[in-house]
């Protein structure tokens, strides 16, 4: 459908060229061999399970969901009282009435969405209300890539830490180092973000001086909104990561494995911790597109001009497009996540069959 909707064809993906990582620049061609290999081996895993036609039927459902959410954002946004250039002091009504028939805001509201949408099926998001001459494909190219490094980050932090605290729990069930863990993860899991983020903030930064406390311009800069940002997910992922190694180390074929005399970090990395990663793949696909397009309580308290401080100004501003714009490009994450997700169950678990 043209450019799906515009946001695949904005260039804010493209704009993912320039995503450092740790301040170093990645060239270009890196991201092509990258996509290139990714796309490769997902269109051979397709092709290996006979997914094509159930790919293609997922991909119209997304279609057809991101069409039906723009289209409620759209009348819901209309509905609100006021309008995105209601002020406390009122402008004059020539010049209002000028700014209204830039944006077509006098056209009946029908119109309005028959343009948007055909203007969506171009590849056009439309102009931002509050940033003058800026459209926000411009806006989510300039902030989509920090959002997305700083979701990396976290996601990393997350999986690295978490899988193995899940993991050093399981084996030490019911042990004073299990509790430790679980009391680390609850913790993480329990204590806001905005909570936690002034803390750290209090005793790193100006406390200890280990590290800076806001923007996004080095490595200094990246710890302590990621670690913030990627707590709550570690500890998640560690309750789940032990949950599941104890339930699959009940089963049938865990004692049949053990019957058959296989060793035991065999039976562990082939047959347990495998099948203990579906309850991690389920939490994965919401956590991705959240994380990806960055938590807006986290830009916010560490200034990090990514989309979260974007989408809530705009929010604050009435800024329709933008609005529109960044609630799009989290719904296409999350309707991939999802989609991306279902695929790889079964990969991890060969009794599930995806039709």
């Amino acid at each position: 459908m043209g450019a799906v909707f515009g946001f695949l064809s904005i260039g804010s993906f493209f704009a993912l060229s320039g995503i450092s990582f740790l301040h170093y620049k990645i060239p270009v061609f890196l991201w092509i061999i990258f996509f290139g290999s990714l796309c490769a081996s997902f269109a051979w895993y397709i092709i290996k399970k006979s997914l094509f036609l159930y790919v293609m039927g997922r991909i119209f459902e997304a279609l057809i969901t991101l069409l039906i959410t723009a289209t409620i954002t759209f009348v819901l946004l209309r509905a609100l009282p006021g309008g995105p250039f209601d002020r406390e002091k009122a402008l004059p009504p020539e010049i209002k009435a000028h700014i209204n028939a830039k944006y077509h805001l006098d056209e009946p509201i029908h119109f309005q969405y028959f343009r948007y949408i055909s203007g969506l099926m171009k590849g056009y998001l439309g102009e931002s209300y509050k940033y003058t001459d800026r459209n926000v494909s411009d806006i989510l190219k300039d902030s989509l890539p920090i959002s997305v490094q700083l979701g990396v980050y976290a996601l990393l932090f997350a999986f690295l830490i978490g899988i193995p605290c899940g993991v050093f729990a399981a084996q030490k069930g019911g042990t004073l180092w299990d509790r430790l863990v679980m009391i680390f993860s609850i913790s993480g899991v329990s204590l806001p973000s905005f909570v936690i983020a002034p803390v750290f903030i209090l005793f790193f930064a100006f406390y200890l001086g280990w590290f800076e406390v806001a923007l996004w311009e080095g490595t200094a800069f990246y710890i302590l909104p990621l670690v913030v940002l990627g707590l709550r997910p570690l500890g998640v992922i560690a309750r789940l990561t032990r949950s599941g190694i104890l339930d699959v180390s009940r089963s049938d074929y865990v004692r049949t494995a053990r019957a058959k005399g296989l060793s035991e970090n065999v039976i562990f990395y082939r047959h347990i911790l495998k099948n203990a990663f579906l309850p991690i793949l389920t939490f994965s696909a919401p956590l991705i597109a959240g994380i990806l397009t960055g938590s807006f309580v986290i830009e916010k308290i560490f200034a990090i001009p990514g989309m979260g401080g974007h989408f809530v100004n705009s929010v604050t501003n009435r800024d329709y497009p933008l609005i529109l714009g960044g609630l799009l490009v989290y719904s296409s994450l999350l309707i991939v996540s999802n989609l991306v997700v279902d695929l790889l169950y079964a990969y991890f678990d060969p009794r599930i069959k995806v039709s």
